[in-house]
Parts: structure tokens; C-alpha cells; sequence
């Protein structure tokens, strides 16, 4: 039995399969499904869990080589919103581009989706592994 780390068998089935320059998309709630690719739903209640939570317990196991989230997201959310990202990607090269026209356009290229209930205006991210 796991004791530690993230005990979703389903997320870690779909971490074990990601390799070098792979796609894994951690969506907020509203986020569109994607019938192409495999989504894993670990949405409760709204904010439950949260985009940067599920980043956290990603990233202790999953080398990060760069970030693609949407531009809008920069536009619609507080200061402290956006410091709390930046934060979580520390060291993380980051990219912010439009939502329809490029960000989403990523999306089908992806290992997995995970959807939280993260209520975050484009809390949206797609991780590539280094």
C-alpha cells in the first residue's frame, strides 16, 4: 500500500507512461473534455482540489522542462494569484499564449489530462516533461 506521494492510481499510471518530451495537461473544472486523450478526474467540490496542488504532488515526481499556460490567465487573475503560480513553477520555463489560438491547440498531443475543481480563471497548464 502507498503511504506517500500521490496515491491516485490512475494519475500515477499516467505519470508512469510519460516520457521525454511528453504531455500532461492540469486543468480547472470548467476546462472542455477531450474524448482523444485520457482524462483523470479528481475534481470534489469547487476548489477541491486546486491546479497548484495537484502541481505540487506532480512535481516531486515528475521532471518539469518547460510550461505552456494561457495569456488570459495573466489578465483575469489577482497579483497574489499570479505570484502563487509563479512560484510553483519556479525554474520552470514558462510560456503564456493565447487560449483558443495556441494554448488548447496543444492539448490533443497530450499523454493525459487531469482535471481538479479549481475555480481559477486559466488555471490551465500543459507540463512538458524534461
Amino acid at each position: 500500500m502507498l503511504k506517500t506521494g500521490i496515491l491516485n492510481p490512475k494519475i500515477l499510471s499516467l505519470l508512469g507512461r510519460v516520457r521525454h518530451t511528453n504531455m500532461v495537461v492540469i486543468s480547472d473544472r470548467g476546462f472542455p473534455f477531450w474524448p482523444m486523450i485520457e482524462t483523470v478526474d479528481i475534481s470534489l467540490v469547487d476548489g477541491v482540489p486546486t491546479v497548484l496542488q495537484v502541481l505540487e504532488a506532480v512535481r516531486t515526481n515528475f521532471v518539469i522542462g518547460r510550461a505552456f499556460m494561457a495569456e488570459e490567465f495573466l489578465a483575469n487573475n489577482a497579483d497574489e494569484t499570479k505570484a502563487a503560480f509563479a512560484r510553483a513553477l519556479e525554474g520552470v520555463t514558462l510560456t503564456f499564449e493565447p487560449h483558443e489560438a495556441k494554448f488548447k491547440r496543444r492539448v490533443p498531443e497530450a499523454i493525459g489530462l487531469i482535471r481538479t475543481g479549481d475555480t481559477t480563471q486559466y488555471a490551465n497548464m500543459i507540463l512538458v516533461s524534461a
